[in-house]
Protein backbone atom coordinates (compact mmCIF):
# COMPACT_ATOMS: atom_id res chain seq x y z
CA UNK A 1 0.00 0.00 0.00
CA UNK A 2 1.45 3.43 -0.69
CA UNK A 3 0.94 5.27 2.15
CA UNK A 4 2.23 8.75 0.55
CA UNK A 5 -1.14 9.38 -1.02
CA UNK A 6 -2.88 9.45 2.79
CA UNK A 7 0.51 11.41 4.77
CA UNK A 8 -1.15 14.36 6.82
CA UNK A 9 1.16 16.95 4.14
CA UNK A 10 -1.11 15.64 1.26
CA UNK A 11 -4.95 14.98 2.93
CA UNK A 12 -6.41 18.22 2.46
CA UNK A 13 -9.03 20.44 4.47
CA UNK A 14 -11.12 23.29 2.32
CA UNK A 15 -12.16 26.16 4.72
CA UNK A 16 -15.44 28.17 3.28
CA UNK A 17 -16.37 31.13 5.38
CA UNK A 18 -18.66 33.81 4.56
CA UNK A 19 -20.66 36.92 5.21
CA UNK A 20 -23.82 37.21 3.30
CA UNK A 21 -26.38 39.79 2.83
CA UNK A 22 -29.85 39.12 4.26
CA UNK A 23 -31.37 41.61 4.43
CA UNK A 24 -33.96 41.32 1.59
CA UNK A 25 -35.96 37.91 0.59
CA UNK A 26 -34.18 37.36 -2.38
CA UNK A 27 -31.05 38.25 -0.36
CA UNK A 28 -32.27 35.11 2.07
CA UNK A 29 -32.81 33.09 -0.34
CA UNK A 30 -29.24 33.34 -2.15
CA UNK A 31 -27.67 32.54 0.82
CA UNK A 32 -29.84 29.90 1.70
CA UNK A 33 -28.45 28.22 -1.56
CA UNK A 34 -25.21 28.72 -0.70
CA UNK A 35 -25.36 27.30 2.48
CA UNK A 36 -27.36 24.39 0.46
CA UNK A 37 -24.69 24.04 -1.67
CA UNK A 38 -21.60 23.47 0.28
CA UNK A 39 -24.25 20.61 2.37
CA UNK A 40 -24.79 19.22 -0.71
CA UNK A 41 -20.89 19.20 -1.85
CA UNK A 42 -19.96 17.49 1.16
CA UNK A 43 -18.85 20.78 3.40
CA UNK A 44 -19.36 20.41 7.52
CA UNK A 45 -21.18 23.42 9.53
CA UNK A 46 -17.62 24.20 11.45
CA UNK A 47 -19.36 27.47 13.09
CA UNK A 48 -22.31 29.46 11.47
CA UNK A 49 -20.79 30.76 8.53
CA UNK A 50 -17.82 28.28 8.30
CA UNK A 51 -17.74 25.41 6.26
CA UNK A 52 -15.02 22.65 5.91
CA UNK A 53 -14.14 19.77 4.03
CA UNK A 54 -12.17 16.58 4.26
CA UNK A 55 -10.13 15.76 0.77
CA UNK A 56 -8.04 13.06 0.18
CA UNK A 57 -5.72 15.23 -1.94
CA UNK A 58 -4.52 18.77 -3.10
CA UNK A 59 -6.47 18.04 -6.74
CA UNK A 60 -9.62 16.53 -5.28
CA UNK A 61 -9.34 19.65 -2.93
CA UNK A 62 -9.02 21.64 -6.00
CA UNK A 63 -12.16 20.13 -7.67
CA UNK A 64 -14.10 21.17 -4.15
CA UNK A 65 -13.04 24.54 -4.24
CA UNK A 66 -13.62 24.98 -8.10
CA UNK A 67 -17.62 23.92 -7.39
CA UNK A 68 -17.71 26.70 -4.41
CA UNK A 69 -16.73 29.37 -7.06
CA UNK A 70 -19.20 27.99 -9.80
CA UNK A 71 -21.89 28.92 -6.68
CA UNK A 72 -20.88 31.88 -5.51
CA UNK A 73 -23.65 34.54 -4.68
CA UNK A 74 -23.79 38.24 -6.33
CA UNK A 75 -23.22 39.66 -3.28
CA UNK A 76 -21.47 38.98 0.39
CA UNK A 77 -18.08 37.95 1.43
CA UNK A 78 -16.53 34.67 0.41
CA UNK A 79 -13.01 33.03 1.79
CA UNK A 80 -11.44 29.94 0.57
CA UNK A 81 -8.64 28.42 2.26
CA UNK A 82 -7.12 24.99 1.98
CA UNK A 83 -4.75 23.63 4.46
CA UNK A 84 -2.96 20.40 4.94
CA UNK A 85 -4.23 18.06 7.41
CA UNK A 86 -0.99 18.05 9.34
CA UNK A 87 -1.65 22.16 9.40
CA UNK A 88 -5.29 21.29 10.30
CA UNK A 89 -4.33 18.85 13.30
CA UNK A 90 -2.67 21.76 14.95
CA UNK A 91 -5.78 23.84 15.72
CA UNK A 92 -6.83 24.06 18.98
CA UNK A 93 -10.92 24.13 19.46
CA UNK A 94 -12.56 25.35 22.68
CA UNK A 95 -16.58 25.87 23.22
CA UNK A 96 -16.06 27.80 26.15
CA UNK A 97 -12.60 27.27 28.12
CA UNK A 98 -13.53 23.29 27.45
CA UNK A 99 -11.67 22.11 24.87
CA UNK A 100 -13.15 19.88 21.70
CA UNK A 101 -12.35 17.07 19.45
CA UNK A 102 -11.47 18.28 16.80
CA UNK A 103 -14.33 17.39 13.24
CA UNK A 104 -13.66 13.36 11.86
CA UNK A 105 -12.04 12.69 9.34
CA UNK A 106 -14.06 11.02 6.69
CA UNK A 107 -12.85 7.31 5.39
CA UNK A 108 -12.46 6.95 2.05
CA UNK A 109 -12.12 3.89 -0.13
CA UNK A 110 -9.42 3.81 -2.84
CA UNK A 111 -9.86 0.76 -5.16
CA UNK A 112 -7.05 0.45 -7.57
Amino acid sequence: MNFERLNAYRVMWTLVMYDLPTETKKQRKLAAQFRKDLLQDGFQMFQFSMYLRHSSSSENAEVHKKRVKKSLPSEGKVGILQITDKQFGQMEIFYGKKAQDKPPTSQQLELF
